[in-house]
């Protein structure tokens, strides 16, 4: 399980919306900065991490129920701005959920996790699935990315220094969240993959084609994600093969019920697919 002690949290503001005071009109808002005093930030996120460490032992003496409740007392206590302690937590409780098989419950924990890391830094072009519907769309500018060219300027040497301390901690920061962001998709695919269904096993397929694309992934897990990338397009193929024919049946007997009040039936009408267009024409048999 992935401790956060060695971590940077993160710096998400969170904003509440509140009844301007003064105003005639009920309607508008404005926008506070919600976080806590720093003391009170560093004594709830300490109890935080220590309500975390018993949870990890508790999964590591495979009481994943009780690790469980003890994640989500940690989760009561951390400020709920600091994204990357909250991601960590979500993504530990998607391990608990798979090791009780609750499938379902694991995909919405990793999700969860996902979602938090993408507040703090969107994933990278070579973290998404590449798409039909991504060529027609702008490329997106990510401040953050590792190819980004800083210039270090200035004669006073303790400016220079804070900057190198700044570098430094968001290069630890782009580490730690691609670390967890890892993990979390790993949950979610293999979740997915249990879940199975057409939906599923796609959501699957993109998940491990995400991860097959992260240089700093463990050679255990990039043999995972290689073994299921291979196995996973025909199960996909037969998951759409098997709902494709279900749902045509439920069609059919849709049809069937529609037609019998005027003595037909869906085998009066043949469906013939045009080999060249890959479109169907239709047939009236008597």
């Amino acid at each position: 399980m992935t401790s956060t002690s060695d971590s940077l949290p993160a710096r998400t503001h969170p904003t509440e919306k509140v009844a301007a005071d003064g105003d005639e009109s009920d309607e508008e808002d404005v926008f506070h900065d919600a976080r806590f005093p720093a003391e009170e930030e560093e004594r709830l996120l300490k109890e935080a991490h220590e309500i975390k460490i018993e949870a990890n032992q508790l999964f590591g003496s495979k009481c994943y129920d009780q690790a469980i409740s003890c994640y989500d007392r940690a989760l009561s206590s951390c400020p709920n701005y600091l994204d990357y302690d909250v991601a960590v937590l979500r993504s530990n409780i998607a391990a608990c959920y798979l090791k009780l098989e609750d499938w379902k419950a694991a995909v919405d924990s990793a999700t969860a996790s996902i979602e938090r890391l993408d507040k703090i830094i969107p994933p990278s072009s070579q973290e998404k699935v590449a798409d039909a519907s991504s060529e027609s769309t702008a490329p997106t500018t990510n401040p953050q990315s590792n190819d980004e060219v800083v210039e270090i300027s200035g004669d006073d040497e303790e400016a220079v220094e804070k900057q190198l301390k700044r570098l430094k901690e968001q290069d630890e920061q782009r580490t730690n969240v691609s670390r967890i962001r890892a993990k979390a998709l790993m949950r979610r695919a293999k979740a997915k993959s249990q879940l199975a269904g057409w939906a599923n096993l796609q959501g699957a397929m993109e998940d491990y084609q995400v991860l097959a694309g992260m240089d700093t992934l463990p050679q255990d897990e990039k043999r995972i994600v290689q073994r299921a990338l291979r196995e996973l397009p025909e199960r996909l193929n037969q998951a759409k093969e098997k709902e494709m024919g279900e749902m045509m049946s439920k069609m059919k007997d849709l049809g069937n019920g529609l037609l019998k009040p005027f003595g037909l039936s869906t085998d009066n009408f043949n469906f013939v697919q045009d080999p060249n267009t890959g479109g169907y024409s239709m047939n009236f048999q008597s």
